[in-house]
């Protein structure tokens, strides 16, 4: 486990945060090596053991990393709306965003999942990690609706489900068909319309 503080420490684990990407997206998570890791990274296994103690531990910390990188990203474009523009179509506009650097993301995400779904314990970790991310997701959500004068008729949580569902089933397709579904197609075609049947106007809470 990590030990001790210096000053190069951020550096050198953001350094390796880098490489691990880099190499889990080109080797695949499984076949990747530590050795490979420490290799792009220019630095020492000790150096890599210094700050992960496994290959599973840098994967979770490359999804925490993307995670509040992501929902930051949507949190800052979300509340630059004008409180008047607070629409659904806006909404699935700014979700609909698609980063071409993503697609190395899904490769080395969706190789762990399977193998989280292999491993109980992988999976069991994993699942607190999905469980953060879809609170955030929750609350923020939950958050712009309000600004919108909505909330929903579901649970945040569920619905975070079906988002992350709707945004990874839709890029494992966009990934083999990109000419027929850009990425963020399907986020932009159906989340307004779908957000609409699940939500209600504040002002009709308790009046049904």
């Amino acid at each position: 486990m990590p030990k001790g503080t210096t000053s190069r420490r951020p550096r050198t684990r953001a350094a390796l945060l880098a490489a691990a990407l880099t190499t889990f997206a080109e080797h695949g998570f499984r076949a990747a090596t530590i050795e490979q890791v420490c290799t792009a990274a220019g630095f020492t296994r000790g150096a890599f053991y210094s700050n992960f103690a496994s290959k599973e531990e840098l994967f979770l910390a490359l999804f925490d990393e993307h995670s509040e990188r992501t929902l930051a990203q949507l949190a800052a474009a979300l509340e630059a709306v004008p409180d008047g523009e607070s629409s659904l179509e806006r909404l699935a506009e700014l979700a609909s965003v698609i980063e071409p650097a993503e697609r190395d993301w899904y490769l080395v995400t969706t190789e762990f999942t399977l193998h989280a779904i292999r491993d109980p314990q992988a999976a069991w970790v994993l699942a607190r990690h999905d469980a953060r991310l879809r609170a955030a997701l929750a609350a923020g959500l939950t958050a712009f609706l309000a600004r919108a004068g909505l909330e929903l008729t579901v649970p945040a949580e569920e619905f975070a489900r079906l988002l992350v569902a709707l945004r990874e089933g839709g890029l494992a397709q966009s990934y083999v068909e990109p000419e027929q579904l850009p990425p963020g197609a399907l986020e932009r075609r159906f989340l307004a319309p779908l957000l609409r049947s699940l939500t209600r106007s504040h002002t009709t809470e308790g009046n049904d």
